[in-house]
């Protein structure tokens, strides 16, 4: 009877957090994405990469509502346990409070466990991938992102502008630079429109001027009709990999180069980007996030245990709820604001590593000592 009991527990808190959690994470995802279509309307880039993108996206959305969802589906769980007298069944089947809360600890090292695989191994291979789809990808639809009355310069080294756009997508009083610094070059246009060659995208212009300035020397010429070749540009977008998208074992090897540990053989062609001295705070930093993190995910299990240790019958009960709630809640704001506090001095950064732990423990031996109390008054 005790593992039925334990079954139909687990399983309400397991369905309540999966529905909650991808619900949330879903009502968030659709948010970004609507942020990310600024992929088509001003990168010019097509539907297929914007899909692409967003959906990457979702794994990191998940990661970080994991550990918050997990803490209020063993508040909720419990504390309807609680007002529906369900808890009153596992302790006249002789179920002590010190066994419910070994269970559901146990339980909470295969979420840890999970927590830890997903930010420290889907979401940096997810970003990355959907950073890739960027850099690979070209402006496949660059009409799109002009806007009348607008200097737009998602183009790398190029900056267009116009002052009106019909239906047609007809450019009128056009005006383009094209290069940076010293050298770059001007040209004018009454009117011009986009055409694509093949793979090629030009913008067919109509009565201009281009005017040219390399090593401080001017020349210009006037044109009836030119072509302005598009396709050779690049766009803005950021080519290398950021930290947070190098894998976690990437990370580790890098800062053991950085810091000439001698612990790992590690290969000495080994390269990654963003592998550098003054970059280690951020590397640390996003070790700290992947793995440390995930380890207060107990912690907040064992916070939301406090319910067990109070009946409904008492008049602060509803009080209570909210202290545990709130209790959990800072937990997570804290555990987040730590990640600032986190350098590249490792011996500093232990405490910080250590404290979930310490919480984790000293929760531990709190329900410990509350329930041999309950035995000696009994």
């Amino acid at each position: 009877m005790k593992k039925i009991l334990f079954r139909k527990l687990l399983l309400d808190c397991l369905v309540f957090f999966l529905i909650t959690l991808f619900s949330t994470g879903i009502i968030i995802w659709v948010f970004q994405a609507v942020n990310f279509l600024d992929i088509i309307v001003e990168d010019g880039r097509n539907y297929l990469v914007y899909l692409n993108f967003s959906l990457l996206n979702f794994p990191k959305v998940i990661s970080k509502l994991v550990p918050f969802i997990i803490f209020l589906s063993f508040l909720y769980v419990i504390g309807k346990y609680e007002l529906n007298n369900e808890l009153i069944i596992f302790w006249n089947f002789g179920i002590n409070k010190i066994e419910i809360i070994n269970f559901l600890i146990k339980f909470s090292f295969f979420i840890l466990l999970f927590q830890i695989f997903l930010t420290a191994v889907i979401v940096p291979k997810s970003q990355d991938l959907a950073r890739s789809f960027l850099r690979t990808s070209s402006i496949n639809y660059l009409e799109n992102f002009i806007k009348p009355k607008i200097f737009n310069d998602a183009v790398k080294d190029l900056t267009i502008y116009s002052n009106s756009k019909d239906e047609f997508g007809n450019l009128k009083e056009i005006y383009l630079k094209k290069g940076t610094g010293n050298n770059f070059q001007i040209t004018f246009a009454k009117e011009g429109r986009f055409k694509k060659i093949g793979k090629k995208q030009f913008l067919e212009l109509n009565f201009g001027e281009t005017i040219s300035v390399v090593n401080n020397k001017i020349t210009n010429f006037k044109f009836k009709k030119t072509d302005f070749n598009l396709s050779n540009f690049e766009d803005r977008t950021t080519t290398y990999k950021k930290t947070q998208e190098v894998s976690t074992t990437n990370l580790v090897k890098c800062y053991h180069n950085l810091m000439n540990f001698k612990l790992l053989k590690i290969d000495e062609n080994f390269k990654v980007e963003n592998c550098r001295t003054d970059n280690i705070d951020n590397i640390l930093k996003e070790l700290y996030k992947r793995i440390i993190i995930p380890l207060y995910i107990p912690v907040l299990i064992l916070i939301s245990l406090l319910l067990i240790f109070k009946s409904k019958e008492n008049t602060n009960y509803p009080r209570y709820r909210i202290l545990i709630f709130l209790v959990g809640f800072v937990t997570i704001i804290l555990s987040e604001m730590t990640i600032r506090l986190i350098n590249e001095d490792l011996l500093k950064n232990i405490k910080f590593f250590i404290i979930p732990i310490i919480l984790a423990i000293g929760l531990y031996y709190n329900y410990l000592f509350r329930f041999k109390e309950t035995k000696v008054l009994k």
